[in-house]
Order: C-alpha cells, then structure tokens, then sequence
C-alpha cells in the first residue's frame, strides 16, 4: 500500500500543471444538498435538526459504498433559490415546522417538473402530516402522495431492500419504542409522481432517517435502522441521478 501511494504522489507530481489544475477544480458530479425553508411555529424553522453530523455521514457512506463522485461536504439552499435547479437531489426534514410562500412553492414546483428529487425525511404523527399537507398541496393542489411498494425501483435500483420498517429517532429509541408520537405509526413511504410516472418526492412518514445516518457509527444506535436507512438513502440519490 505504501508503494503505491508513493507511486501515485509521484505521478501527480509530474502531471502537466494545467492538467492538475484541472483536476484540482473539476465541480464533483453530486452534492448533498440540504434545503433551507421558513417557518411559522417558532422564531427558527426546524430545517437544520441534525446538522451537519447527518449529512457528513450520509456523505461518507455514499462515496464508500457507490463509485459517485460526491462532494464530502454538502449545501445548504433555500427553498426560494434558483441555486437549487444546479442539483438533481435536495434532502428535506422536520416538513411539520415548514411554511411555503407562493415563490417558494412555485420554485419547489418548477425543481421537481423540470427533473430535480427531493427526499422528505423525520415528521410523525397526525398534526404534523396536516401541516405538511397543506403546504405540500401549494407546491402541487392537483397532485397527491400515494404509497410506495417496496417493488418500486427506487428501493432496488443499487440495494435490495426487501421491507420497509419505522426508523426511530434516537429519543423514541432510548424511550424504548420506534414512535415519536402517540399516533405516529405505522411508517409509510409515499411518493409524488410527474405526468410520465418519475418519482420526483419520496416522503418518508413516521421514520427519521436523519437521526440514523447522525448515529449510524455509534454502538448504541441499532445496526438494523441504520443500515436501512442508509441504503434507503443511497437508493433514492441513484434513483434522481439515473430517472
């Protein structure tokens, strides 16, 4: 191993200057990107719950388990931004919190229609599906969710995922259940479909995946969750790269 290092140092140091530049600044060919939103239930919107130790995470998984070319660190961008068209995946939690004004709606909209992919993630229960539904149908009044059968390509295209289960966040876990609240079970999977049958929104209800990438290399966190979660995650940024 230490020859081969030595080989490789010493084949870049060789390299034309032009041609390390070049590599030195190529834009990789996927970034995590985290969309920023505001809301209305408290003075600060829950969109960076879990920040940056999830992401990172995710990240590092996706570049050791797939050849992508990912950038190691990920992006914030806000909802309203034209910055978002730039990416095909966009990494969206705590939606019970969110509130969309009509710019923000009509840009998720436009993202989602001209190709992009947006993965919902940690909302539970039945207060906070109303809240995301009524913002969810600003962005699409004559589109609805429907559930996602674990036979869909996007849980096949790279891993097999053979069931689809509640993914606890860490304070259900330690509390001794895989709910975070009373009426937040069972776990669905839903999705959003455009006119030729893509999938452009998996919505992850009553699972926080966030929470199990944040604590996937943590002993007391169960392997069976964050696995899952992980390949889930890796499966839906293939799937918007390849749909």
């Amino acid at each position: 191993m230490r020859i081969i290092i030595s080989l490789t140092v010493l084949i870049t140091a060789f390299l034309p200057n032009t041609l390390r530049d070049s590599q030195a600044n190529r834009e990789p060919e996927f970034t995590f990107v985290r969309l920023q939103y505001r809301g209305k239930l408290t003075q600060l919107s829950n969109w960076e719950v879990d920040f940056p130790a999830s992401d990172r995470n995710f990240i590092y998984q996706l570049r050791k388990q797939t050849s992508i070319d990912a950038a190691p660190d990920g992006k914030i961008v806000p909802v309203w931004s034209e910055e978002l068209f730039d990416y095909p995946f966009a990494y969206l939690l705590e939606v019970g919190s969110m509130r969309l004004s009509k710019t923000d709606a009509k840009n998720l909209r436009e993202y989602l229609l001209r190709g992009g992919f947006i993965f919902v993630d940690d909302f539970h229960g039945g207060l906070e599906w109303k809240r995301f539904y009524t913002e969810f149908k600003k962005i699409f009044p004559n589109r609805e969710p429907v559930d996602i059968p674990v036979s869909h390509p996007i849980f096949r295209c790279f891993f097999k995922i053979e069931k689809l289960i509640q993914i606890p966040g860490l304070r259900a876990l330690f509390s001794g259940q895989t709910y975070e609240r009373y009426d937040g079970h069972p776990a669905k999977y839903l999705g959003v479909f455009d006119d030729k049958r893509r999938l452009m929104m998996l919505i992850c209800f009553n699972s926080d995946l966030g929470d199990a990438w944040e604590h996937a290399a943590e002993d007391y966190y169960p392997k069976e969750y964050s696995n899952i979660a992980l390949k889930i995650g890796i499966n839906a940024v293939i799937y918007s790269l390849t749909h």
